[in-house]
């Protein structure tokens, strides 16, 4: 029970030294997280801030961490060329342990807007904006070789993701963090305003976060881009990227209640567990071979 006391109050200096200027860091570390192990070093986590005490809002997190090495579960990337259908559907598909919703793509004809390859094929290319310039969800990459997951930044070049050795690649963003640095954030309304997210993060211990923020509901506001980036860093990640957000924002787990969907989709605009939305592409979590 002292050691207990004693790592937590260790775990609140560091909080209370490192982010002086955010109260909002001792709230979120001294929560009452529910903890439970999921697959083989693979633990879901959740919490409810409900009196309106994390950034003054209402706010559902739910995340998976996962020790990405040993006999830890492999990622893998789920995508349909030109189809859409729910993060669930790819997951029992797949025969995964759990999803999350991946990159953008087009709502209306299927198929990602950013480049995906999956196990050395190409599946989607980018399509760049108007001016031939890239959005800043095309500025950054999930990657996935043997298994194991890391985030790359854009390099600046026209053809970046075409000279990727990985074999799977989900370009995404923006990129909140790499290599224990902030990136840069714009000040438009995709960055500022809030909205459900989901994101990637990479723990200095190899350990990878898959994360659900819910939103547009009395019950969770929702993050802009600057919040989220904050609850990353809040969470030890020394690098991580927002996905695609808004209504599909989904986290799965295989064998669940609720089809395994955990968090609160929004497309039914209701605070249930029912309103998934059709998506072109997803991260997968899959037993190891």
């Amino acid at each position: 029970m002292h050691k207990k006391l004693l790592l937590l109050l260790l775990l609140s200096f560091y909080f209370i030294s490192a982010f002086p200027q955010d109260a909002d860091s001792i709230v979120f570390v001294r929560s009452n997280w529910s903890k439970k192990r999921i697959a083989s070093k693979t633990t879901l986590v959740k919490h409810h801030f409900d009196a309106k005490n994390l950034f003054a809002s209402n706010q559902n997190i739910s995340y998976l961490e996962v020790k990405n090495k040993g006999n830890a579960p492999v990622f893998e990337i789920g995508s349909e060329a030109s189809a859409l259908k729910p993060t669930s559907a790819f997951g029992i598909a797949s025969g995964a342990k759990a999803a999350i919703n991946g990159t953008f793509f087009d709502v209306k004809n299927g198929g990602s807007v950013d480049f995906i390859k999956v196990k050395g094929k190409v599946i989607n290319e980018t399509r760049l904006e108007k001016n031939h310039s890239r959005a800043k969800h095309q500025e950054a990459a999930v990657v996935i070789q043997d298994g194991k997951l890391s985030l790359k930044k854009w390099n600046g070049s026209p053809d970046w993701e075409r000279t990727l050795t990985d074999e799977n690649i989900m370009v995404t963003g923006p990129l909140l963090r790499i290599d224990n640095t902030d990136e840069a954030l714009d000040s438009g309304t995709f960055s500022t305003a809030r909205h459900p997210r989901t994101a990637i993060g990479l723990k200095p211990n190899g350990r990878v976060i898959l994360l659900t923020v819910d939103g547009r509901n009395a019950n969770s506001a929702g993050m802009s881009l600057f919040e989220l980036r904050k609850v990353m860093r809040w969470l030890g990640c020394t690098s991580a990227i927002n996905l695609d957000g808004g209504g599909s924002t989904t986290l799965w787990i295989q064998g669940f209640p609720d089809n395994g969907v955990i968090n609160y989709p929004t497309d039914n605009k209701l605070w249930d567990h029912a309103g998934e939305r059709k998506v072109a592409n997803v991260i997968l979590l899959k037993k190891k071979p």
